[in-house]
């Protein structure tokens, strides 16, 4: 029988991932021999967040007496992934066939193949994660919040972006960058909370250094963080358990007292993606994307006001290929990360036929492909537009669960030439796979300067000063 990555093979095909399977083809063609085969049956997946906030999403699948129904579960999986990832839960209740109901109760389970998920959503909520089986009709309804985020320029503002490799510090006066810094770090190893509280308050003290006061400190980071307080993040990985939620979790809250109780906020880095978009374009329905250490991504809506949702796009499905790279953090394959961040140039480029030298650092090692690159290396080429056809269908999938009409494509990756080239090859994809998105959807590349720090200057408007 065929498969669900089978089903509808790229046009474009990334010239060093000749098997790459893109969900959003895989997703459609799926959906549209649901149509055909006359046994269509509804599949309705609610999540249910913190504060009884709930998403509901819909959707058909095979009815079970179909001889193709074993592709329900395939994509009923990837698409509770795509959704938990997008929106987060703790609560998932399937309507719909019971066999599609009992493989998600399974896969994720404790258990089963999905047990990080399990486990991170768990942790994010601070609930025990569940998946119910009922009918369609007993689904809740949605229950969707919104606020607004950021765009205070008033003032003398510090904003800092903390990434896997590198953090980031603005010095803002009245909406005016009067300092900017990137300094190289490496957080994912340090197992005492002092070395991040120390790194980030040398950064903020450089940049408070070209202000004459701090009225507000606003930050982005990698994670998910509620009330200025980290739940998961990549960032704290090396920190033991115990000592995290002793100290890490109070990181911010600490920073904030020692710097005299001011205005002070931080928020998932791929919102602050976002808002930086949404500000440069004076626009909104703005997807975020940065390419950074890992993925970041963040939604500004149509009315110019973040949800309560997770957009953690680097757990989020791309590749439908059973033998996707895998992301050795969740163990899932085909995820963003392998495909959205300096990740997937240290994969490609020994497929290029680009040797990395070990004893650097990520930065580096990454700045290594981008200086091939300049010199006008033609295997360094092949890696960022291979990252360009992932950025155009990703976009494509991505635009099937977000309303869009801008995407902005930043962060360290697509510093230099290589960010053109990316863009270049994503467009082409559009247009050729997707004719109506591409004359909906503008995909943008900030200027050099607004790719490296132009979160650190978002993340300096988020907090209003009393």
């Amino acid at each position: 029988m065929v498969k669900l990555h089978e089903l509808a093979p790229a046009r474009i095909v990334p010239v060093l991932h000749p098997k790459f399977a893109p969900a959003v083809l895989a997703d459609r063609a799926f959906l549209k021999l649901v149509k055909e085969s006359g046994k269509a049956v509804p599949l309705v997946i609610g999540l249910e967040r913190g504060e009884g906030s709930i998403s509901v999403y819909r959707t058909q699948v095979l009815d079970e007496s179909h001889s193709a129904a074993a592709l329900n579960l395939r994509y009923a999986e990837r698409t509770l992934k795509m959704l938990l990832w997008q929106r987060g839960g703790w609560r998932v209740i399937v309507g719909g066939p019971k066999s599609v109901g009992e493989h998600l109760r399974q896969v994720y389970s404790p258990s089963g193949a999905r047990a990080f998920d399990f486990e991170f959503m768990g942790g994010v909520y601070e609930m025990p994660f569940t998946v119910e089986i009922t009918s369609p009709d007993n689904v809740p309804e949605p229950q969707e919040g919104t606020m607004r985020l950021g765009r205070h320029l008033d003032g003398c503002r510090i904003g800092f972006d903390l990434g896997a490799t590198d953090r980031k510090v603005a010095a803002v006066i009245d909406g005016n960058t009067v300092f900017s810094e990137e300094i190289v770090w490496d957080p994912r190893n340090a197992t005492d909370p002092s070395y991040h509280f120390n790194e980030i308050m040398a950064g903020l003290k450089s940049a408070a250094s070209h202000m004459p006061r701090v009225d507000a400190i606003g930050g982005s980071a990698a994670g998910v963080y509620i009330n200025n307080r980290p739940r998961v993040a990549s960032l704290f990985r090396g920190i033991p358990k115990d000592v995290f939620e002793a100290k890490t979790t109070r990181l911010f809250l600490d920073l904030q007292q020692a710097w005299g109780g001011i205005p002070f906020v931080v928020v998932n880095d791929g919102e602050v993606t976002a808002l930086a978009g949404s500000m440069s374009l004076n626009d909104n329905a703005v997807l975020g994307i940065a390419l950074g250490s890992s993925q970041a991504g963040g939604y500004v809506t149509p009315s110019g006001e973040i949800t309560t949702w997770l957009d953690e796009l680097a757990f989020v499905p791309v590749d439908y290929d059973p033998d996707a790279p895998v992301d050795e953090w969740s163990g899932d394959g085909g995820v963003g990360a392998q495909y959205f961040s300096q990740q997937a140039v240290f994969r490609l480029a020994p497929v290029a036929g680009i040797q990395l030298d070990d004893k650097l650092g990520p930065a580096d090692q990454l700045k290594s492909v981008q200086e091939l690159l300049c010199r006008g290396d033609d295997r360094a080429r092949k890696i960022f537009e291979t990252i360009g056809v992932y950025i155009g269908y990703g976009i494509a999938h991505y635009a099937d669960f977000y309303e869009l009409k801008h995407v902005l494509i930043l962060g360290r990756v697509t510093s230099g030439e290589g960010g053109s080239i990316a863009l270049d090859k994503a467009e082409e994809v559009l247009r050729v796979e997707f004719p109506d998105l591409s004359e909906k959807v503008k995909l943008h590349l900030p200027d050099e300067t607004t790719r490296r720090v132009g979160q650190a200057v978002a993340a300096a408007s988020l907090p209003a000063i009393r």
